[in-house]
């Protein structure tokens, strides 16, 4: 074993203030770090919203091929898994429907789509609420609009 010059016998480890320069770096890289992880549900839920207008959209230009024309928003998105019984009845509604898995889905906070046609921004509006379910907002409350995504 290694003695310094006092004959002391020299000990392996840490000292006190060694494990507290490490503690209080580590909570300031915490402290700088899990407020950006925190919003990533927020902008996961909004690109999930995104990709289901854009397959929304899909199944809806599927429909008027196949038909003639859009469903009417009495009709709502359910004539995209099954056939409407209601205004202009589909004369080639595909069986089986549009959708995969037979069923609308919600938007990433549980509401359902608002689906207007014809509609005020085109052949259709589209639009999931946000994580408020209102319309309007901002931030992560605001509307996702399908005449608004790229």
């Amino acid at each position: 074993m290694k003695t310094n010059k006092e004959g002391r016998k020299k000990q392996a480890g840490f000292t006190l203030i060694e494990l507290m320069v490490v503690i209080v770096i580590l909570g300031v890289l915490a402290g700088l770090i899990i407020p950006r992880v925190m919003g990533e549900p927020d902008k996961a839920k909004q690109a999930k919203a995104k990709i289901q207008i854009v397959s929304i959209e899909s199944a809806l230009k599927m429909y008027r091929l196949d038909n003639g024309h859009y469903p009417t928003t009495e009709q709502g998105l359910k004539a995209l898994v099954e056939p409407p019984t209601v205004g202009k009845l589909p004369p080639n509604w595909r069986q089986g429907g549009y959708l995969e898995r037979g069923r609308v889905p919600k938007d990433p906070w549980g509401n359902e789509y608002v689906y207007i046609s014809p509609g005020v921004h085109g052949d259709f509006d589209l639009i999931s609420l946000g994580g408020d379910g209102e319309p309007g907002g901002e931030g992560f409350d605001a509307d996702i609009n399908n005449w608004e995504i790229e």
